[in-house]
């Protein structure tokens, strides 16, 4: 095998890497032994698996605080959640308030709802910051309204929003609240019955460290969701429809049993480690990344200002460079990876006003180091030179 150049990693609101070795082991593992079909079969091998997948299911229970593991639904990914959560839950003529720093995971979706079942859907604005304002939140509800959705933090900017405040109102008007924890699952800590959330969607391949193709939905005992795929389940066979039993009633099909093995062993680490010590690790590289970046001559920061709450995010425009060559010359010059462009959130790019150019993105995660983040900034005052 060809060997790679070292390369410094700062895409870990895309996708975390590298892995801790747990998680790698965890993975071989449950390709050498534990490979049969989980809930499937009496045999000790599938027994095993499907062992591993409870083990996992409890670990997450325990990161979020849910009473009841079964309650967790594995997914393919945070995208498959949402559509899980929003194509499941809404109906015709219901009114969905969401805002306007949400993933195209949550707009498309709801946009679908909005041409093919007539559903009305509100975008809160946010600021320049990304924050969204509680007061706009309220005027926008409307008697018809039955979820909220909310993003956790934005992908492009950082931004992390007041979910138990949101919560509480959403309460007071028997709205359900739908939470995308995509940036902050693994970063920021998550009670579902402390900040009452109703449902939350969540990757398992960024900070909770496991394998691509790995995510979940918790789902609050008291909603049931319309299946949006159908099919063998292990339980209730003899039944024509999909059974009510969670999880089963949403997790057709195999599932992902040597990634959701990796998701196990990455949220165990995740534990371990807490996840308060990896914000403050994460968020003083980040002020440390944003004060390098400020004294660039040029350059423009997206979202909230140093020494406020923010995950590890930083995006930001170079005044005369397309992010997408900035992006190029940072990969092939200097070895570092970021993200350019439009990050699957146009609305968030019309609240930080780079609806025109996109953004560069540059995101730490749990082993990013402080010479990573000086690199980049080095790499970007050069970069910015030729320019001038």
């Amino acid at each position: 095998m060809e060997q790679q150049p070292p390369v410094i990693y700062l895409d870990h609101a895309a996708t975390s890497w590298p892995k801790p070795q747990p998680v790698i082991e965890a993975v071989q593992h449950a390709l050498l032994y534990e490979s049969a079909n989980p809930g499937r079969g009496s045999h000790r091998m599938a027994v095993q698996a499907s062992r591993v997948i409870f083990q996992t299911r409890k670990g997450l229970a325990k990161l979020f605080q849910v009473k009841n593991p079964n309650d967790i639904a594995f997914a393919a990914n945070t995208t498959a959640a949402l559509n899980l959560a929003i194509k499941g839950f809404v109906d015709s003529g219901d009114h969905v308030i969401a805002t306007a720093v949400e993933h195209n995971a949550v707009r498309r979706p709801l946009e679908y709802l909005k041409r093919v079942l007539n559903v009305q859907v509100t975008y809160v604005e946010a600021d320049a910051e990304g924050k969204v304002s509680l007061d706009h939140i309220r005027e926008a509800i409307r008697p018809n309204t039955r979820l909220a959705i909310v993003n956790h933090s934005s992908n492009l900017l950082g931004t992390i929003q007041p979910v138990e405040e949101i919560a509480a109102l959403m309460r007071q008007h028997g709205v359900k609240l739908l939470v995308d924890a995509a940036q902050s699952a693994g970063l920021l800590p998550i009670d579902v019955e402390a900040m009452g959330i109703d449902m939350l969607a969540f990757p398992g391949h960024k900070g909770l460290l496991g394998p691509q193709g790995t995510g979940g939905l918790y789902i609050h005992p008291s909603i049931r969701l319309e299946p949006h795929m159908h099919g063998g389940t292990g339980s209730q066979s003899e039944a024509p429809e999909q059974p009510d039993v969670r999880p089963d009633r949403y997790e057709a099909g195999t599932l992902n049993t040597p990634g959701i093995a990796g998701l196990g062993a990455g949220v165990t680490y995740v534990l371990e480690e807490t996840v308060a010590a990896i914000y403050e690790k994460e968020w003083t590289l980040t002020q440390r990344m944003m004060e390098g970046l400020s004294a660039v001559n040029g350059i423009r920061l997206l979202g909230p200002g140093l020494g406020k709450p923010r995950t590890g995010i930083v995006s930001f425009v170079l005044k005369g460079v397309d992010p997408s060559e900035m992006s190029f010359i940072l990969d092939q010059h200097y070895g570092i990876a970021v993200r350019a462009g439009f990050h699957c959130t146009p609305l968030a790019h019309e609240s930080a006003g780079t609806t025109g150019t996109g953004a560069i993105r540059a995101s730490v995660g749990c082993f990013t180091t402080e010479a990573d983040v000086d690199a980049l900034v080095t790499a970007v005052q050069e970069i910015s030179k030729h320019y001038e």
